[in-house]
């Protein structure tokens, strides 16, 4: 079981922690996010937070049944009634269709709190389980990308009962 909570400045600590301890992991699949962003974690968690207050993203944490956070959904750089979609599931919670049930709530609000008519999202081609995730939420290939300067997949999605 697992719950999706909207970022608030409480999630602070947790959310370091989380990403200090799966950064190794992370970073086999998706560019890592350097150093810097640890040592500046406070103030860029606040700032978050005033983009998110100003409508311009959404972001989530993702929390599991004994209270620890497992994940991170984020809906980013929201305009024109479309976002782009990013997650990062913890190591210990991955394999367990989490990210899967993650994203399908991300779009449930997407499409019906947040009002957005679309989604798009990029993964690297060498990240199956990603692929994998998007395929089953509705995303579609659109196209190619380089995150981070790897070879890598466009998707979007469109949003039924929006606006």
């Amino acid at each position: 079981m697992m719950r999706l909570e909207r970022l608030r400045a409480d999630h602070a600590d947790a959310l370091l922690e989380f990403e200090r301890e799966n950064r190794g992991y992370f970073a086999r699949s998706v560019p890592d996010r350097g150093d810097a962003y640890f040592v500046e974690f406070a103030s860029r968690h606040r700032a978050l937070l005033a983009e998110q207050d100003a409508g311009l993203c959404h972001f989530h944490v993702l929390v599991d049944d004994r209270g620890n956070l497992i994940g991170r959904v984020n809906l980013v750089d929201v305009e024109e009634g479309a976002a782009e979609l990013g997650y990062r599931i913890g190591e210990r919670a991955a394999g367990r269709g989490v990210a899967s049930a993650a994203v399908e709530e991300v779009c449930r609000l997407a499409g019906t709190a947040y009002r957005l008519s679309a989604l798009t999202a990029v993964t690297t081609l060498d990240n199956p389980a990603s692929r994998a995730v998007l395929a089953r939420n509705g995303f579609t290939v659109v196209g190619s990308a380089g995150p981070g300067g790897r070879p890598g997949v466009r998707y979007e999605r469109r949003l039924v009962g929006t606006r």
